[in-house]
């Protein structure tokens, strides 16, 4: 499925509808150049989830934990070299558990089969404009 949004509204309403969709079982992808609005859509998502905190790239934390309607883990991998090294820190215990696991810069090869994985694509077309691919994997 393909969507296109022109503000940071449109964002926030299309984040809105898609986790209406969300179970407290899924792994979600983001997939887009540096820019293209990976932790916007996040914050958004987060924030159509019901957390209260405030939302922020764990670049160098690799990954921070939100609580609202679902346990959230959200993953930042640009600097992991290899999915060894998330074993090696216990990044992987995450994606056993209920919640929604939410990873800019994939990295894992293999996920759990009872997770429903969903990949989006977010391409910048403007200052404001993004199209978003969603595609299921799992």
């Amino acid at each position: 499925m393909e969507y296109i949004v022109n503000s940071l509204n449109e964002t926030i309403s299309f984040a809105n509808n898609f986790t209406k969709t969300l179970k407290g079982n899924e792994i979600i992808l983001l997939n887009g150049d540096l820019g293209a609005g990976k932790t916007t859509f996040t914050k958004a998502l987060c924030q159509a989830l019901g957390v209260l905190d405030v939302v922020t790239s764990p670049t160098f934390a690799f990954m921070k934990e939100y609580f609202g309607k679902f346990k959230i883990s959200h993953y930042d991998m640009y600097r992991v070299e290899s999915e060894d090294e998330l074993f090696e820190l216990g990044l992987s215990d995450n994606l056993y558990e209920d919640g929604v696991c939410i990873i800019e810069w994939n990295k894992f090869v293999e996920f759990p089969k009872e997770k429903r994985v969903i990949n989006i694509c977010i391409e910048k077309l403007g200052d404001n404009s993004r199209k978003f691919l969603l595609e299921e994997l799992i």
